[in-house]
């Protein structure tokens, strides 16, 4: 994998962060992404015992226009190439938020980060994954956005979380759709489901499992073997309905 590299969106820490070391110790290049630029070297400084591991050189906020717009020529200037894209980066909401009571203000801007953010990640840079001979699109959703999460699905959290699991469905909905594009071009699309993970204080005491094992199920589908699926919602390398 020395000759393969992926940027990883919302790298700075968390799942992303994880997920940025695991591939470089699978002998990926990484380019590391995060909203401050400062936060993103240090993680690419941090990391680079694991391998080779950069930073963007930009903050990379993915709901920026300008931002995501300037990502295509800095990822060139660092690496050159691209051949997997991990969309990352994700906004979150209260716990108690629901529909009928949500701020339309706020649930825009979690969907322009989980949503939107995604579909301008890929726009921006397809053209470049077009040139890569294993290229991959790797969608970091949620089982929050599924029907078939037994514990958290859409129908299982009595409306809570209303936006940031709406966005995440949607987010579902838009690998799909990409995967139906992208036949016979190589070009691997899919969700991920890293299951409920322990990225914040007390996530543990509500059976959160070790970022480790969710970043696992992100690297599982960045590594999928040319003519694998696509248009997939996995969770640790296997399909679960959404």
């Amino acid at each position: 994998m020395s000759d393969t590299v992926a940027l990883v969106t919302g790298a700075t820490r968390g799942i992303g962060r994880q997920v940025a070391a695991d591939l470089a110790a699978r002998g990926f290049t990484v380019v590391v992404s995060g909203r401050d630029a400062a936060a993103a070297l240090a993680t690419a400084a941090e990391l680079s015992d694991r391998g080779e591991v950069r930073a963007l050189g930009l903050g990379l906020d993915v709901a920026d226009v300008r931002a995501v717009a300037a990502v295509p020529a800095a990822v060139r200037d660092v690496t050159g190439r691209l051949d997997v894209l991990v969309n990352n980066a994700a906004a979150f909401v209260d716990w108690t938020e629901v529909a009928s009571a949500a701020d339309l203000d706020v649930a825009r801007e979690v969907m322009d980060t989980n949503l939107f953010g995604a579909w301008r990640m890929v726009q921006a840079l397809l053209p470049m994954l077009r040139e890569s001979p294993h290229p991959r699109v790797v969608n970091v959703s949620s089982g929050g956005g599924s029907h078939g999460d037994e514990q958290f699905g859409l129908t299982r959290r009595g409306g809570a979380a209303a936006s940031y699991g709406i966005s995440k469905a949607a987010l579902n909905a838009l690998t799909a759709t990409l995967a139906a594009e992208l036949p016979g071009t190589g070009v691997l699309v899919n969700a991920v489901c890293p299951g409920l993970t322990a990225t914040w204080p007390g996530a543990e005491q509500m059976g959160a499992r070790p970022v480790e094992e969710g970043a696992a199920s992100v690297v599982a589908a960045v590594v999928l073997p040319d003519g694998g699926p696509s248009g997939a919602f996995l969770r640790d390398g296997h399909p679960i309905p959404w």
